[in-house]
């Protein structure tokens, strides 16, 4: 049995392509190329960062759907799924770039860990650009497709850099206006150390000790912040895991239970269904 969804690599997503660490396109020649794969949901192994020019249709990201309109952003880290549905004449931008591809450019191996836009929250994944911002962005792209057709790999790293770092400075300034900057410092390392833990760790007290802070204080900031409990966040954290897994039809219900930690498959069918209304056979009949 194959799995029900594909798993790409960089050089396998794209017809053609034998760099295995980087891929730059324009959106509307990557997408006549490869239109079948992307309509069809699908993984992927890299990290994926798309500007939208021009066009309409939907991103379904991580089971969430989002409509497209020109001059969006959106960002995807390894292990997460999509599908796109576009209409005609879309537009935009398109990079691809492997998890090695910083390593020996950064001293900090976890440094894309610092931008909210990589955490695997899709709903920190889709930005609108703003109009102010949008002839700088478009030059860094420019800059980007150039460099990559000139195989400067070090100048793509520098331009991709210079991007993230204008675009997370734009979050912050304008996305939480008035949050100051350590809450969101602890709101960061508290999710990237979820995406570390998640399996292991599920009581937000072990969290807030790492953090150096009092499980109350790391509930406040939560709430705060996003509007939820810590504990939330770790069970929000856990389901998109579980939902992740149940895409590969070869992984067993009860594999996928022993694989995020539950003590049995019952346990783990109680725990989907409460907070999904489903049971995980139910969920992964609706994907096909």
């Amino acid at each position: 049995m194959k799995p029900s969804i594909p798993v790409y690599d960089i050089c396998t997503v794209s017809d053609g392509h034998s760099h295995p660490d980087l891929l730059t396109e324009r959106l509307g020649s990557y997408l006549k190329k490869n239109y079948q794969r992307v309509h069809q949901q699908h993984g992927h192994s890299f990290y994926h960062l798309v500007l939208f020019t021009g066009g309409s249709g939907s991103h379904t990201l991580d089971f969430t759907r989002y409509p497209v309109e020109p001059w969006q952003m959106y960002f995807m880290a390894p292990g997460q799924v999509h599908s796109w549905h576009f209409g005609p004449e879309t537009e935009g931008y398109v990079v691809h770039f492997s998890t090695a591809f910083f390593r020996s450019f950064l001293a900090n191996p976890d440094y894309l860990d610092r931008f909210p836009f990589f955490s695997g929250q899709s709903a920190d994944q889709v930005m609108a650009i703003p109009e102010k911002l949008r002839p700088s962005i478009r030059s860094v792209f420019e800059q980007v497709l150039q460099a990559g057709d000139d195989n400067e790999p070090d100048l793509v790293r520098a331009l991709l850099l210079q991007l993230f770092l204008e675009t997370d400075r734009h979050i912050a300034r304008d996305g939480e206006p008035g949050v100051p900057q350590q809450k969101q410092l602890v709101l960061r390392n508290f999710m990237a150390l979820i995406n570390r833990h998640y399996r292991s760790m599920r009581l937000p007290r072990e969290y807030a000790e790492q953090l150096y802070i009092t499980p109350n204080h790391l509930n406040a900031l939560c709430q705060d912040l996003l509007g939820k409990t810590a504990g939330e966040v770790i069970r929000e954290r856990v389901l998109l895991e579980a939902k992740r897994l149940l895409t590969n039809e070869q992984k067993s219900v009860s594999e996928i239970a022993g694989e995020l930690n539950f003590p049995d498959n019952s346990y783990f069918s109680r725990f989907f269904r409460k907070y999904t209304g489903q049971s995980p056979e139910e969920f992964r009949k609706s994907l096909n």
